[in-house]
């Protein structure tokens, strides 16, 4: 059935939110466009004029098609090549959503989204839908064919496990200023050559992480401790003939955020090949989450190209 422009219309005035869920819901931009599209085939089929409440018609079945995407995915990443990490968002993504709240800036961060692996699909329907998005728990219940009481108790047992996984020292809310300092800081140390500088910029219980989902080396395990980190990123850092080969040659290194955190971002002949995310906690480096696979900068690479960047802080390896 084909549908009318004003039909169409009424669809893409609610893309950005239905991608800002998705992504949200399955921590990949690439699977949250493909859960948006199928949404707007779902639309269409179903004859948009009879549909009387169309946002809440196009969130129930948009969420339905992450919860069946969630279930699959679950599978695909027992098997995942060493650690898995979200894919990162840079500034000026609208699929990073709605930021006028800590609650929401948060509900986007690496960390959070990383520790929303954990829930069931259920429990991050909800927490995602009423946290980031504020649905009132009766939405909720009709989205997901749950009762009011229902939700209300996974909401409970999902905010529980978030927080069991969190830092115990607060967040630092960061703006572009300070992230920029930040990655400077981080930078110079990391580049100086000794770790005594990063230990003093990371908590003792730092960890770095890194996912190259087995196109590009990285450790299957975490780095932890603030000794250990400031080794690893040391010698990250290095130049290297073998670093150049794998890199396809000399990264310019740039401060940013990604998912509102501070973040370096190298960039290779326009390419971002890789995110380094630093999540903040008592004004110190708490944890260092690289993404390198290159499936997952795809999007990275084409909102970098449409935004004005600046200049590289250094050039490196």
């Amino acid at each position: 059935m084909s549908v009318s422009l004003n039909d169409v219309d009424r669809f893409e005035a609610a893309r950005p939110r239905l991608q800002a869920i998705a992504y949200r819901l399955l921590g990949s931009a690439s699977e949250a466009e493909d859960a948006v599209q199928d949404t707007y085939l779902r639309w269409q089929a179903a004859d948009p004029g009879h549909i009387e409440v169309p946002e809440a018609w196009l969130t129930k079945v948009l969420t339905n098609l992450c919860l069946n995407q969630l279930t699959s995915a679950r599978a695909r990443r027992e098997t995942y090549v060493g650690q898995w990490l979200p894919e990162p968002l840079l500034p000026g993504d609208p699929m990073l959503g709605p930021a006028d709240t800590a609650e929401r800036r948060e509900s986007v961060s690496y960390a959070v989204l990383t520790l929303l692996e954990r829930l069931t699909p259920n429990e991050r329907a909800v927490y995602v839908l009423r946290e980031a998005f504020d649905y009132p728990h009766r939405e909720i219940a009709e989205i997901l064919d749950i009762s009011e009481s229902s939700s209300q108790q996974i909401l409970h047992r999902a905010k529980k496990h978030v927080a069991d996984g969190t830092p115990r020292a607060p967040r630092t809310e960061i703006d572009e200023a300070s992230a920029q300092r930040i990655v400077e800081e981080f930078l110079a140390a990391a580049t100086s050559g000794r770790t005594e500088p990063l230990v003093k910029l990371l908590t003792s219980d730092a960890i770095a992480i890194g996912d190259g989902g087995g196109k590009v080396p990285a450790r299957a395990s975490a780095f932890e401790g603030a000794k250990a980190v400031a080794t690893f990123m040391r010698g990250l850092f290095k130049p290297g003939k073998a670093k150049r080969a794998i890199t396809g040659g000399p990264a310019d290194i740039y401060a940013t955020t990604a998912n509102g955190a501070p973040a370096v971002v190298a960039v290779v002949g326009g390419h971002v090949i890789g995110v380094m995310c630093l999540e903040m906690a008592d004004g110190h480096v708490a944890a260092v989450r690289s993404q390198v696979n290159p499936d997952k900068l795809e999007r990275a690479t084409r909102v970098w190209a449409a935004t004005d960047h600046g200049e590289p802080l250094i050039t490196a390896f």
